[in-house]
């Protein structure tokens, strides 16, 4: 009996760092594929024309893309969206765009908004108060830094001036549905451990999307090639 207990020991001490190592590169694949799927998310819609107007993609500094976000990761607490943000790199954010920062989306009462379905969010950041807050640390939309529900069509008219002035325009996409969508409320970080993961070492998201050290990882090349293609230069 006593060898038999000494011999399931030891296969444990065996098999649990492998279970490790294994949950360990599951997680990693998680990270991965989210920045795979905000790329396949940001194409889809900025090939649809109108869904999000050109001039405002070319003044936004920063786009933030949470692909599908279901409902119930809402309802059941704690839970979040994931996604990523790229940043236009250099001084007034006038570079090419940078390295993605993963980025996790909590609570708020827009989860109660959607459906059952998966629903994709794609935010842009319009100025310097919603970029650095954003980057820096933990942002409340509707508190730390403004945000509307972002128009939709080929161009902006004159009538959404006071949504224009928002930090932050906000749209979410279902069922193939694309409209602004209201965030106010809900918080908005770094993932700060995603990065860890993606980047194999503790790097602040504010260095990861401005200083243009840091390297655009393979998974994150079809977001960063999109947004190059789509709005290569920044306008005022």
């Amino acid at each position: 009996m006593k060898k038999a207990i000494t011999y399931l020991m030891s296969m444990l001490l065996l098999v649990l760092p492998i279970l490790a190592s294994s949950a360990s590169a599951a997680d990693d694949g998680k990270d991965e594929n989210r920045l795979v799927n905000s790329a396949t998310v940001l194409k889809e819609i900025l090939d649809v024309p109108g869904d999000i107007p050109q001039d405002l993609l070319d003044k936004a500094d920063c786009v933030v893309v949470f692909p599908s976000v279901l409902k119930a990761a809402f309802i059941v607490g704690g839970s979040y969206g994931r996604g990523a943000m790229s940043c236009r790199k250099g001084e007034d954010f006038r570079g090419s765009w940078g390295a993605p920062s993963m980025m996790a989306l909590e609570g708020g009462s827009f989860g109660l908004q959607i459906g059952g379905e998966a629903t994709d969010f794609v935010l842009l950041v319009m100025n310097d108060r919603g970029a650095s807050g954003i980057i820096t640390s933990k942002v409340k939309l509707g508190a730390d830094a403004s945000v509307a529900a972002g128009p939709v069509g080929r161009t902006v008219s004159a009538e959404t001036d006071a949504t224009l002035r928002a930090d932050i325009l906000s749209y979410s996409r279902s069922r193939g549905a694309f409209v602004g969508v209201a965030l106010e409320g809900s918080t908005i970080r770094p993932d700060n451990g995603a990065n860890r993961k993606i980047y194999g070492k503790e790097v602040p998201a504010r260095k990861i999307v401005l200083s243009g050290q840091v390297a655009v990882p393979p998974g994150a090349q079809p977001m960063i090639s999109t947004l190059d293609t789509r709005t290569p230069r920044h306008k005022s």
